[in-house]
């Protein structure tokens, strides 16, 4: 086995910088790690809520039409930028040699539209050369540059996958990620007060998690460091305090089935009312619909009747605005009846590596439902997920029960030991 690398790479979420006194707390403990004798490479988010006030203020001056997402992804990057460089700033001021870099400066390339990049590759040379000249390198996170030189933002969440991506590039055992809260729950201890903090937690499980609203980790973060095996903790900023590795978890055999639950109230349920019933009306509703980069998740398609059939599916709420007259176009060139859009769902889910092996854990989940007298709308399955579509109104309920029902306040014995 290869000896601990020396580098840490640290991802400061928008809590973290949100003030000069936050600030400070992130340079003490970048200065301790120094101290240390680690290298630290620290990746940071917009301060605050930054990123939402530039794009109020970026709604004004357009008059509340979209801007153009060329321009908006210039715009929003500058909030990754000026975190960066206050921190860089707070560092040598205290005698730590830092430097700021931009997602270009640093290497990271992106491709895909604005404000949807995908982090393409990074050619970490810069950030190199800077850790052997002495200095911590600051990141700005959540950006990327094109191939045509053109700055793109990696969506919400992006300060996530910039950390693990430049983990994985530059050979970093462990990506710490500093956040505002301790680590990963067995459910959003908002909705769940008996929720419990997990010391450890798979990549697939997590994955999961992540994708059907866990709000903890961006989905493509994950996915980076299973697929470079760079292990993710999940820490608090303002307190010392045991976080969550995410890892291949070799003891998932002895944990609960269930491992936690994810709630996600930013979806629609879209319905295209009595479609004519023929080969190719899928791939006529679907097509469009990815070509606009308009992502679908859940689809349920009815028996048909009368040589007519609904289809219904889920998509984010925040490309319903953009989705809405694509939509309409689709319906009137399939010949469906009607469009319905409910903006008033939720998905609740169970997660766990050890339910695809044993039954049971479906009937189980509808059954609490239904005895909570929550209906379910659509129910979509993996091998280690269970999906409910629910009343958004609904979700905390469904939560609560369901976490009394898989028994997750219980410490797994695997910890216990």
């Amino acid at each position: 086995m290869s000896a601990p690398s020396t580098l840490l790479v640290q991802k400061y979420g928008g809590s973290s910088v949100g003030s000069v006194e936050r600030i400070a707390a992130v340079v003490a403990r970048i200065a301790r790690d120094r101290a240390a004798g680690f290298d630290v490479v620290a990746v940071v988010s917009a301060m605050g809520d930054t990123t939402d006030e530039l794009l109020a203020l970026a709604s004004s001056v357009t008059g509340g039409t979209l801007p153009s997402a060329r321009e908006q992804d210039a715009l929003l990057a500058t909030g990754e930028i000026q975190s960066a460089a206050l921190l860089a700033m707070a560092l040598i001021a205290r005698g730590t040699d830092a430097v700021s870099l931009s997602g270009a400066q640093a290497g990271i390339s992106a491709d895909g539209t604005f404000g949807k990049g995908r982090i393409a590759g990074i050619e970490p040379k810069r950030v190199r050369a800077e850790l052997d000249a002495g200095r911590v390198v600051i990141v700005a996170g959540f950006q990327g540059v094109s191939d045509g030189s053109e700055t793109t933002t990696l969506g919400r969440g992006g300060s996530d996958t910039s950390a693990v991506a430049l983990a994985a590039a530059l050979g970093a055992d462990r990506c710490q990620i500093f956040t505002d809260v301790r680590g990963v729950y067995t459910a959003d201890p908002r909705a769940v007060p008996a929720a419990r903090q997990l010391a450890v937690v798979g990549y697939e499980e997590m994955l999961e998690l992540a994708n059907q609203g866990a709000q903890v980790m961006q989905t493509r973060a994950v996915e980076l460091g299973w697929v470079n095996n760079v292990a993710i903790e999940v820490l608090s900023s303002f307190e010392e305090h045991p976080g969550t590795v995410i890892k291949e978890d070799t003891q998932v055999e002895k944990r609960n089935k269930v491992r936690g639950l994810a709630a996600d109230t930013k979806v629609a349920k879209v319905t295209m009312v009595a479609v004519p019933d023929r080969p190719g009306i899928a791939r006529s509703v679907f097509d469009p619909l990815s070509a606009a980069n308009i992502n679908v998740d859940m689809i349920v398609q009815n028996v048909s009747h009368d040589g007519t059939t609904d289809l219904s599916f889920t998509t984010s709420r925040v490309d319903l605005d953009a989705a809405r007259p694509l939509l309409e176009e689709i319906r009137a060139s399939i010949g469906a009846r009607a469009l319905e859009i409910d903006e008033r769902v939720a998905k609740v889910s169970i997660v766990g590596a050890g339910i695809q092996n044993a039954p049971g854990y479906a009937a189980r989940m509808f059954g609490t439902l239904a005895d909570a007298k929550i209906n379910i709308q659509m129910i979509s399955t993996s091998e280690i997920r269970i999906t409910c579509i629910v009343s958004e109104s609904d979700a905390p309920r469904a939560l609560q029960a369901l976490h009394d029902t898989f028994d997750l306040a219980t410490p797994d014995a695997v910890d216990a030991e």
